[in-house]
């Protein structure tokens, strides 16, 4: 794990600009979980007057609630699997406890890998146990700060992507023609795309539009009364 430099399989770098503190804060983790040929990358750009202090706090905890989650519902998938082949061996009472354990976890929706199903829902805990925790947090003030969070699991062939906010996840690849060319992974959470509004509003916030006259340019102002 490292949060400045390079490796054989990834380098991170930063650079303070004009504006102030520096509220940019990375990480790359090697052998997630100690899992092997699994990495973890995460960046976080951080907003407001304690921003920066939210994404270090974020890029040193999130890491680690998403492997504890990551753990749990792996053994929880692993103990359904189980139940569910005995249950078809002519069992009805092992057929109604896995029923009655089962998650939220829907084995139906889609024909995707195991990997994909139990950390697509280990994603979605952290960032809500992460949000909860910032909340409550001491020395942060979060009503008026806070971070983006693009963060991705690669295990083999396989990426999965958990964001928050408008920083991007960009993919580098080859044309037919053999030349380098971006591909972006993400979508920017911001209040002018129409689910994003949305959102925004079911959780009573609200979108007001500036007009800067004097240099003609539009400017998104967000006022949050919750972050849940």
């Amino acid at each position: 794990m490292f949060l400045n430099g390079a490796s054989s399989v990834a380098s991170i770098f930063t650079q303070q600009g004009k504006k102030g503190t520096n509220q940019d804060a990375m990480i790359v983790w090697e052998n997630f979980g100690s899992k092997m040929g699994t990495v973890f990358c995460g960046v976080f750009d951080g907003h407001g007057p304690y921003g920066h202090m939210v994404a270090r706090k974020v890029r040193d905890s999130l890491p680690l609630k998403l492997n504890a989650q990551w753990e749990v519902n792996s053994e929880v998938m692993s103990l359904q699997n189980n139940i569910s082949t005995q249950a078809s061996m002519n069992s009805e009472k092992h057929l109604f406890a896995w029923k009655m354990t089962k998650t939220s976890i829907d084995f139906d929706e889609e024909k995707l890998p195991e990997f994909f199903i139990t950390l697509k829902e280990s994603f979605l805990k952290a960032f809500k146990t992460m949000d909860k925790e910032l909340k409550l947090h001491p020395n942060i003030d979060c009503f008026c700060s806070g971070t983006t969070a693009v963060t991705i699991v690669k295990q083999g062939q396989d990426l999965v992507i958990g964001n928050v906010g408008d920083s991007r996840a960009i993919l580098g690849t080859r044309d037919d023609n053999n030349n380098l060319i971006a591909v972006q992974l993400t979508v920017d959470l911001k209040p002018n795309l129409p689910k994003e509004a949305e959102r925004i509003k079911r959780y009573r916030g609200r979108i007001l539009l500036l007009e800067m006259l004097e240099i003609q340019e539009l400017y998104w102002v967000l006022e949050m009364t919750t972050t849940t």
